[in-house]
């Protein structure tokens, strides 16, 4: 009788033999298995078969019951996924709370919450409430966000709970005896694990806002009253806007990539596919094209592209950080033809699926009908950046005192899949796109949010400008300022406030910098002017306005219906069209005299002052006339 109920039954193919396990062991066997087929998880059966086998022969009654260290790690897996549904049953949000180490998933996200860093009980109590609360709050599908933002200030409170633990005689667990010096003891810490490089500037800015805004919360929530977990709790044990941290300059280092950097990323977009999958491939051009943020462009559902009433193609996505549903994107044409060759795709895999509940890229692992989209690549992503050859990109050096240009190798850890959402905003704001309508591009409620995208140092900016002004030119073309390394404070000063952006250029004009570029008397023919100043930054400008010119004397000289002294007004003169076509011969005439060093300067210069130029001024855009097209070119 023992050897029948241990004993492995004989194998058959597609068959697992369950008898002689307790009813309870069945059960909950059977349970995972339904569970895991309802969610497109494939079952092997000689998996499953091994399992059975092992727990008739060790006798178990229950799957909580087991430990899986010992097992095959295809076995481990399929066993803690089992044991992780049947701990489900029955639970509530209101009988998870009273556990120290929280699933997520009874409360509608993902992954799991700890508390047992929190060493103080009524601390850990408290925040129990705050986290419940906070959990509430998040909406979205993005659950796993929510699980690593609730888990972010825990592990900031965490430290707070560690600051009295090893600090305080009484380890901090007689909450009636904190005052402000255990914040400042616990700021201090801070200070000391960022000089270890336990923390960076960064998380220990992070940790105390946090901290402080849940302790915020508990003292507003009602939880110090009496009867409460932290009844008694001081008034003076309370973070102030004083005790925060200041945050580490914002450089625009490793945000936006270098053209050189993003040539030779989308030069090898092949090898993604071949070491992944098509839906990886497209969904990283989409995110070059787009800048958006990497899980909205990994979720968007099939039907995502459609058209503006002129025609213009447009890509609905929903921004999950600020939850806001069905936003509206410009596109170029290459990118909607791009979107419109993986629906085909997507359509031919799965041809039984109503569209509807289709996603663009769709997971290549139980998905079986094509409604989970792929995870997150930026596992794939990093391994093709990895195996590329080095990135050399132009950088300014010092040597014996000297500025110079070096080809140097580009930090691969900064090429990520969310730094092309600051490439196409980089790009945007080069291609003179004002910073209100980026900011409807990028879809944030700030301007200064998108600003922090684009932004470059002062001191970069300042460098910049020195080495371009020395390239300015008045409306003849003859250099007006030659002596850049002797700028002046003073004169620095002068050009923020004596000079305001007009098309291609600035203008000095006293009346019209005090009216802020809106008093011109001879409405914009700025290169008729003495007051007009232009450099070498403002050479694309020129050129396109050249362009602009040359295409209105060919529209209205064809057959255009209007008046004769309509259209001699709006006919540009020839003397317009020859002084740009000059200022453009003369800015490149003197680019094409200097070095290729001195030449690698000024178009790096030209760059970080093109970033940093908060509105490039242009003529009126006709209603409905497109954003530029700035989009990343590559091989199909």
């Amino acid at each position: 009788m023992h050897w029948r109920r241990t004993d492995s039954a004989i194998p058959v193919s597609g068959q697992v033999s369950l008898r002689w396990l307790p009813l309870r062991l069945v059960s909950e066997i059977l349970y995972g298995f339904q569970l895991r087929t309802a969610h497109s998880v494939r079952t092997v059966d000689q998996t499953l078969r091994r399992i059975c086998d092992r727990a008739r022969m060790l006798g178990l009654t229950t799957l909580q019951d087991w430990k899986v260290e010992d097992l095959h790690q295809t076995e481990r897996a399929m066993i803690r996924a089992f044991q992780k549904v049947v701990s489900r049953i029955g639970a509530t949000p209101e009988t998870e709370r009273r556990k120290d180490v929280w699933d997520l998933a009874i409360f509608g996200h993902s992954g799991i919450l700890p508390f047992t860093e929190i060493r103080q009980p009524a601390f850990r109590e408290a925040v129990k409430l705050w986290a419940a609360n906070e959990l509430g709050r998040r909406r979205g599908t993005r659950t796993h966000a929510v699980h690593s933002t609730v888990q972010s200030y825990l592990r900031g409170f965490a430290l707070l709970s560690e600051s009295l633990w090893l600090q305080r005689d009484n380890h901090g667990l007689d909450h009636t005896r904190l005052g402000r010096a255990d914040i400042v003891d616990f700021s201090n810490r801070l200070g000391f694990l960022l000089q270890e490089g336990t923390i960076s500037a960064w998380l220990r800015h992070g940790y105390t806002r946090q901290s402080r805004q849940i302790l915020n919360w508990i003292r507003t929530s009602g939880t110090t009253r009496p009867g409460q977990p932290l009844d008694g709790l001081p008034g003076d044990f309370a973070i102030t806007p004083e005790d925060l941290p200041d945050l580490p300059e914002d450089t625009e280092a490793g945000k936006d990539l270098p053209d050189e950097v993003m040539r030779q990323l989308c030069a090898n977009l092949d090898l993604l596919e071949q070491s992944s999958t098509r839906e990886t491939r497209v969904c990283v051009e989409l995110l070059i094209d787009t800048g958006r943020r990497p899980d909205e462009a990994a979720t968007l559902p099939w039907n995502c592209l459609a058209k503006d009433p002129d025609g213009t193609p447009v890509l609905l996505y929903n921004n999950y950080k600020a939850n806001r549903p069905q936003r509206r994107l410009p596109i170029a044409k290459e990118t909607a033809a791009l979107i419109t060759a993986q629906q085909e795709r997507v359509r031919g895999k799965f041809p039984n699926t109503p569209v509807a509940e289709l996603v663009l890229f769709p997971s290549t692992r139980a998905n079986p009908e094509g409604r989970k989209p792929i995870g997150n690549i930026a596992d794939v992503h990093r391994n093709l950046v990895d195996d590329l050859p080095e990135f050399l990109v132009p950088i300014g050096v010092h040597e014996n005192g000297q500025p110079t240009i070096k080809m140097l190798a580009f930090d691969k850890s900064l090429i990520y899949p969310y730094t092309y959402r600051h490439t196409y905003a980089q790009r945007h704001a080069d291609a003179g796109v004002a910073p209100d309508v980026l900011k409807v591009l990028m879809d944030h409620r700030l301007l200064s949010t998108t600003q922090g995208y684009y932004r470059v140092t002062e001191d970069r900016r300042r460098a910049a400008v020195e080495r371009v002004i020395a390239m300015q030119f008045d409306r003849h073309g003859n250099r007006v300022w030659r002596k850049a390394q002797g700028l002046l404070e003073s004169e620095h000063v002068r050009r923020a406030i004596g000079e305001v952006a007009v098309p291609y250029g600035v203008c000095q004009e006293s009346s019209n910098v005090a009216a802020g570029g809106q008093s011109c008397p001879i409405r914009f023919r700025c290169v008729g002017c003495d007051h007009f100043r232009t450099d070498v930054s403002y050479l694309p400008d020129l050129q396109a306005h050249l362009s602009d010119l040359l295409r209105s004397c060919e529209r209205l000289r064809s057959a255009f219906d209007a008046d004769d002294w309509a259209r001699s007004e709006a006919m540009p003169s020839e003397q317009e069209i020859n002084r740009v076509k000059r200022l453009i011969e003369r800015v490149k005439g003197d680019l094409d005299d200097l070095s290729v060093e001195e030449r690698a300067q000024i178009e790096d210069a030209v760059a970080n002052v093109r970033r940093g130029r908060p509105v490039t001024l242009g003529m009126p855009r006709r209603i409905g006339q497109p954003l530029p097209d700035v989009r990343p070119r590559r091989s199909a």
